[in-house]
């Protein structure tokens, strides 16, 4: 018996030792304030450019906790050797015969994304830049804004990117490489998403192959990469920013949870040598456990407002329309407005027409697709909404997989609007999110809820039509005789 009891007594010790070590460690990492993944050196001048203020707090054990809201560049950068080999950068070089991808920061950044984690508003926003976004560079004039890592590194891009919003504040920043991002979606066990169509493309020179089908599936971080490196479809780099969003709340939503936070430290040393950036592990940990307890109402997914320029021109280039980016900026970046009453004449001028509507703003672009492959219930809605006073509603491609909830897509960003849309037709979710019909400000995807609700009205009509079409055979009949 006190054998058995010294034998439970020792484990019990070890096992305290061994959670004490655990927490040790676990604190150890999160109450650290140094940068550990920070791969590149900023000078005095540079290191202005990103916010010095303090940004996280630690209470006793628990994870730590943002004390207020923080803006991050988050940069996408794929180089090969070639690469590398025109700016005479010396690297560790393997003859494969192909061009094959480096683990470097040197080049060009294939997506940009600003994010803003806001613990007062309880939101997360994220805002897509087009790679080829125009923009003026210092020291560099006009050129695609995915130049700027190339010429200055993160300090050169966050500035450009500063500018380009209305001189948003920009605290920190994320540099990962192509090879980081698919080991982290192997690390968080893969994620499950709808894939729009076929895609396949094959680029011998750099042994890339693209084979996926289309429909839902769960992707490992070597397919998860094919989905988002793919662009050859009607949009080009515009379409692959919609399949980033994607693939970005999916992963949210699947994979970033509380049980996950505690294992960032472990996560981290699978992709640090693809990672560069000055935030601290403890910020690290903070920002993934704040996003990992919003919903999907309060994460909220945009692209920069813009157009593509003409194509007779010989660079194609996003053109930025800074009205736009002014209003959503003010609206999910909290950047002060400095938007003058330029709208007070045109306000004037259509006021009389516009208060015989009901709706805030009958001119707003609203795509509707259907996902129910019934022509009555995508009619019923588009005559809803111009019942309600929208002017601009239209019809485009059904949606490929049938929806259960319908969905009202912000997709320039407007979330006010989408919420009067969701009012008028009394059903559905709003999204915030750039996975929408690219040429419009509000996407309506018809679900199963709009033809639950519409549905016994249809019948009705028709029985109705049914009923005048046999009474008038009827008098037709009678007046023969």
């Amino acid at each position: 018996m006190n054998k058995r009891r010294a034998i439970l007594v020792g484990l019990g010790l070890a096992g305290v030792s061994l959670v004490s070590a655990g927490v040790g460690a676990f604190l150890a990492v999160a109450l650290s304030t140094a940068s550990p993944l920070q791969k590149v050196e900023l000078s005095p001048e540079e290191q202005k450019v990103f916010s010095q203020e303090k940004t996280v707090s630690v209470k006793n054990l628990t994870l730590p906790e943002l004390d207020r809201p923080v803006n991050v560049l988050v940069l996408g950068i794929k180089v090969i050797t070639s690469d590398l080999d025109k700016k005479g950068i010396d690297y560790e070089k393997q003859d494969v015969g192909y061009l094959h991808l480096v683990n470097s920061f040197d080049g060009l950044s294939d997506s940009m994304l600003l994010l803003r984690f806001d613990p007062k508003k309880e939101k997360v926003s994220v805002l897509s830049i087009p790679r080829d976004t125009r923009i003026y560079i210092d020291g560099h004039g006009v050129r695609k804004i995915n130049h700027a890592n190339e010429y200055g590194g993160p300090a050169l891009a966050a500035s450009t990117a500063s500018e380009l919003l209305g001189g948003i504040n920009i605290d920190r920043y994320v540099r990962v490489n192509v090879q980081g991002v698919e080991k982290l979606i192997d690390a968080l066990g893969g994620v499950t998403v709808n894939v729009p169509k076929d895609m396949k493309y094959t680029d011998f020179s750099q042994h890339l192959y693209i084979d996926l089908k289309k429909g839902i599936q769960h992707l490992d971080g070597d397919k998860a990469m094919q989905f988002l490196r793919y662009r050859y479809d009607e949009y080009g780099d515009i379409s692959r920013v919609q399949r980033q969003q994607m693939l970005m709340r999916s992963t949210v939503e699947q994979t970033l949870k509380p049980a996950t936070v505690v294992k960032i430290p472990k996560i981290l040393s699978v992709i640090q040598s693809h990672l560069d950036t000055n935030l601290t592990v403890r910020e690290l940990m903070a920002l993934a456990n704040f996003a990992s307890q919003r919903d999907r109402s309060h994460i909220n997914m945009m692209m920069l407002p813009g157009d593509f320029n003409s194509g007779d021109e010989p660079v194609s280039y996003w053109l930025p329309n800074y009205e736009g980016i002014n209003k959503l900026m003010v609206s999910h970046f909290n950047l002060p407005s400095y938007e003058k009453e330029y709208n007070n004449n045109v306000r004037n001028t259509y006021a009389s027409l516009d208060n015989r509507f009901n709706v805030t703003n009958p001119r707003i672009r609203i795509a509707v697709q259907d996902s129910t492959k019934d022509q009555q219930v995508l009619q019923s809605a588009l005559d809803a909404l111009r019942g309600a006073g929208y002017r601009r509603v239209f019809a485009t491609k059904n949606w490929q997989n049938p929806l259960p909830k319908t969905r009202v897509i912000a997709q320039s960003g407007d979330d006010k609007a989408a919420e009067e849309v969701k009012s008028v037709l009394g059903v559905g979710e709003v999204v915030v999110e750039s996975t929408g019909y690219l040429q419009s400000d509000i996407t309506v995807q018809i679900g199963r809820d709009w033809e639950k609700q519409i549905k016994p009205l249809i019948e009705s009509d028709l029985e109705i039509d049914e009923q005048f079409e046999r009474r008038s055979q009827f008098e037709t009949t009678v007046d023969r005789f």
